[in-house]
């Protein structure tokens, strides 16, 4: 791989507003099956493609499943990719897009290598070490791991994320920096403390966390607030 970058590395967050969507997934709900007008969600995924300035057609979905499968992509997909929860490419003008209400976003730049990536954390994915068998596939792509740069994007926060006890100590023993205390005072979980740890034991450059909770946020979506809810989106993509 080169050490010239194939283009700038971009990452964008969308938030709730600006979309077709009627309540409860009101306005710019970029998930399908969730039981919003499928006309709505296209709607809204057409307009997210056209304001990062490329066709539908470069915008690459997953079938998220919570689980550690991460795909490198190289082109466009006909449709979202099956069972997997990370997207990593070279490859330039090809949107990797995650969704969530409550799961960390975690979105990957190596600028100096041309590399993007995208991972969806929710607990289990992030029990498995998801976001670091990302950087895993990065460096195989030939990323420097000084290089890649971490932004975690909103998520549910430590203090209103309460678990039962022994989730919590589950969860602390495979991503040790997570269990925190909620601010009810009962056992709750910062996934965005425990994947910043993990990240920055395997030798990441940079991990930034956006300070946004999703429960508390009603700009974004978020499960735990509304049980039915829309999904926001997390991009990285080549320009």
């Amino acid at each position: 791989m080169s050490d010239q970058p194939t283009g700038p590395v971009r990452r964008v967050l969308t938030t709730r507003r600006g979309g077709r969507s009627a309540a409860p997934y009101d306005s710019f709900n970029l998930a399908a099956g969730g039981g919003d007008d499928p006309v709505a969600v296209q709607a809204n995924q057409i307009r997210l493609a056209a304001t990062v300035g490329l066709g539908p057609d470069r915008l690459v979905w997953m079938d998220q499943v919570h689980g550690d499968h991460v795909v490198v992509v190289d082109g466009p997909q006909r449709r979202p990719i099956a069972a997997t929860d990370a997207l990593v490419t070279a490859a330039r003008h090809l949107v990797l897009v995650v969704r969530v209400a409550d799961c960390v976003p975690v979105l990957y730049a190596d600028q100096r290598a041309g590399i993007a990536a995208v991972a969806h954390a929710g607990r289990p994915g992030a029990r498995a070490g998801i976001a670091t068998k990302v950087v895993e596939e990065m460096l195989r792509l030939g990323s420097r791991v000084e290089d890649i740069d971490v932004l975690l994007g909103p998520a549910i926060c430590g203090a209103c994320y309460e678990v039962p006890a022994d989730m919590q100590a589950d969860l602390e023993a495979h991503l040790p920096g997570s269990a925190c205390t909620t601010s009810a005072g009962t056992a709750g979980l910062d996934l965005r403390a425990g994947l910043t740890a993990a990240l920055r034991s395997a030798g990441v450059g940079v991990v930034v966390a956006d300070p946004r909770c999703t429960r508390e946020d009603p700009d974004l979506y978020s499960y735990r607030r509304d049980k039915v809810t829309g999904r926001f989106g997390g991009l990285a993509w080549i320009a």
